[in-house]
């Protein structure tokens, strides 16, 4: 890794608060599209991420019932692309897929969400990937919609959770009839055999998150109760030696709608992050509340302008149907922003069919306004995962989105404003990428603080560099709070570079 990547860039005066509306360009790639019957109408995923040692993230992207398909990434100043997909990523079946260092040898492998057999690839060099044959991970077949990992204590192998969607071997289904959570705990260097967490109601995206600044990341499960039809709701699993779900004594606040996706943010500097969940028929931005003494989220979707119900554009009144959910700062003024990915199941006749994706740009006073068509975004695809992530290493954060039926939609951020700084974050022992750890930075408009997690969204994960805007900062200071609670020292760094932070 370069220990640093100077961008010039034109700024405006540190007087010019103005929100800023980033513009993006349309990159031409290679064709691609997730498709297939009913048990592709979810999923859909996308996995960035460098799997060949040169700085810049690939793409491996979802086919459902086409193959899917590795991109390599030729960027330079312009994003560009190319198709090389080895044997072992070339599957039909998948539906998302997820990053992660499970050997911890500094080179990232990659989770394959299916329906069927789910996969474990060891990645090798030049984004060559074979299976993992030494952890003994007795993949199960589910219909796999979710994923997310942690590491435990002092395990040398991370904690894996799948999310599984409708059992589809069940002759009562598909309605009430949802799969479990599907929980792999290292023990010894091996893994146990699979855990049921159950009940299941058919989870859509989970995210493991030490929500509770306790050291232990607990699992959230977010459901769609089309199919669980009776006794469902949200869940948050306490990663006990056995573990148990909250309950509404403990502060959990019970609550059931159509979850899709996950998406997790600090966004007051409290320390204690924030959730945007995505749904058919509202989106909800929770606000953590610190004053009780458990895990309590209240909504503040209307408070903060971030309803994101309907269409914003395009004459369809009827509700929008929520995916992927990504915090972001697309225009590097130090606040983070929120993009929705959105689109009809299918066809469904009470719910929008030209329901164009949602970019929410946060202003200074906590308040979020919708921008996409201004960005040029607002893509009427049946969009489903996607990834925020700078794709040629220029400080400013591009976008690749999943459509179901169409093609892969990849944009380049042309923004021309903002300060910005991305740091590599490693530790030289087991959990390599310090999953579970924080980082805060200090600017003027005050504290960022950002949980290293891999899962959430919607069938899509990413690993690598953590991007930060600072507005118009000329120095700012940083701190890594290691998974297992050690504070490293704060250093001042100046922006528009890529810092490596090693522990």
């Amino acid at each position: 890794m370069r220990p640093e990547l100077i961008v010039s860039i034109v700024v405006a005066t540190a007087a010019d608060a103005e929100t800023k509306i980033p513009s993006f360009a349309t990159v031409e790639i290679p064709a691609h599209v997730y498709d297939g019957g009913w048990e592709h109408f979810v999923g859909g995923g996308v996995a960035v991420f460098d799997c060949n040692g040169d700085e810049l993230p690939e793409l491996f992207v979802a086919g459902g019932s086409n193959r899917s398909q590795l991109f390599k990434n030729t960027s330079s100043d312009k994003i560009s692309f190319t198709i090389d997909t080895p044997d072992e990523l070339s599957l039909t079946g998948v539906t998302g897929g997820y990053p992660i260092d499970v050997d911890s040898d500094g080179i990232l492998d990659l989770v394959v969400l299916r329906v069927g057999d789910d996969l474990l690839f060891k990645g090798n060099l030049d984004c060559e990937f074979s299976p993992f044959s030494e952890f003994d991970f007795q993949a199960e077949d589910h219909w796999t919609t979710g994923f997310s990992a942690t590491w435990e204590g002092r395990q040398t192998l991370p904690t894996l959770a799948f999310g599984t969607y409708v059992d589809r071997f069940d002759p009562n289904g598909p309605f009430g009839t949802c799969g479990p959570t599907v929980l792999y705990r290292p023990e010894e260097g091996k893994y146990r055999k699979p855990e049921h967490l159950e009940p299941g109601h058919c989870s859509l995206s989970i995210l493991f998150s030490d929500w509770a600044r306790n050291g232990r990341a607990d699992l959230r499960v977010s459901n769609d109760r089309h199919y669980y039809v009776n006794d469902g709701q949200e869940q948050l699993w306490a990663m006990e030696p056995a573990p148990r779900l909250y309950s509404l004594e403990e502060g959990w606040m019970p609550y059931s709608i159509w979850g899709m996706g996950i998406a997790s943010r600090d966004l007051n500097g409290d320390g204690f992050p924030e959730v945007y969940l995505t749904s058919m028929g509202d989106q909800k931005l929770q606000v953590f509340d610190s004053d009780v003494d458990g895990p309590t989220w209240r909504d503040a979707t209307y408070e903060k302008g971030t309803t994101a119900h309907r269409p914003h554009v395009g004459g369809d009144g009827r509700p929008s149907t929520g995916w992927h959910a990504q915090f972001g700062d697309f225009n590097n003024d130090g606040l983070d922003d929120i993009f929705v990915a959105k689109g009809n199941v299918e066809q469904m006749p009470d719910a929008a069919l030209y329901d164009p994706n949602n970019m929410l740009l946060q202003q200074r006073d906590g308040q979020f306004f919708e921008a996409s068509v201004e960005a040029g975004i607002a893509s009427m695809s049946k969009s489903r995962g996607a990834a925020i992530m700078d794709l040629n290493n220029d400080g400013k954060l591009d976008l690749v989105v999943v459509n179901r039926g169409s093609e892969l939609e990849v944009y380049q951020n042309q923004l021309q404003t903002g300060n910005w700084l991305m740091l590599d974050v490693v530790q030289k022992r087991p959990n390599r990428m310090a999953v579970g750890g924080f980082i805060e930075i200090e600017t003027s408009i005050g504290r960022q603080v950002r949980e290293i997690t891999i899962g959430g969204g919607h069938a899509s994960g990413i690993a690598g560099l953590h991007h930060f805007g600072l507005g118009y900062d000329e120095l700012v200071t940083v701190r890594v709070i290691w998974p297992d609670g050690v504070e490293g020292d704060w250093q001042a760094y100046t922006p528009n570079q890529i810092v490596r932070v090693t522990r």
